[in-house]
């Protein structure tokens, strides 16, 4: 699962693009579910948990960052494949728009779960709805 999921591109100082770091293990998915953090919002839930294995990953980073590693699940309650696939679009250009505005604390795992809403939701909807969970969450720097 972990390599068809595209997340979210950066930039780096000389302007290539970056992905950012997926979460690859069930382990992960299941440990932020139950001990993280939550924000639910009528489109998304949004569970944070501290990543502490954050430091050891800055050292395969090509900057040497301490990054998020973020991890995007539609259920097949959403609808079929085609919708499963437009949520996590519309969840991906949201939290891009996020991103690009105001930028995030680092060395979290994130897990964005789509809820109905998102099914039919537009990315400026999202976007909002984003900013609501994260400033609920105090994920946003200062």
């Amino acid at each position: 699962m972990c390599g068809r999921i595209s997340l979210p591109l950066k930039y780096t100082h000389n302007g290539e693009r970056m992905k950012f770091k997926a979460i690859c293990e069930n382990h992960l998915y299941s440990k932020a579910y139950s001990k993280g953090k939550r924000a639910v919002t009528s489109a998304l839930a949004v569970y944070v948990l501290p990543d502490y294995a954050a430091k050891r990953l800055a050292k395969s980073h090509p900057e040497k960052k301490i990054v998020n590693r973020i991890g995007l699940t539609t259920s097949k309650a959403l609808g079929g494949a085609v919708v499963r696939s437009r949520a996590r679009r519309v969840l991906r250009e949201g939290l891009r728009q996020v991103e690009k505005e105001r930028p995030l604390k680092v060395g979290f795992l994130i897990v964005i779960a789509a809820r109905h809403a998102a099914t039919t939701a537009k990315s400026t909807q999202i976007k909002s709805q984003f900013i609501e969970a994260f400033t609920k969450l105090g994920m946003f720097k200062e």
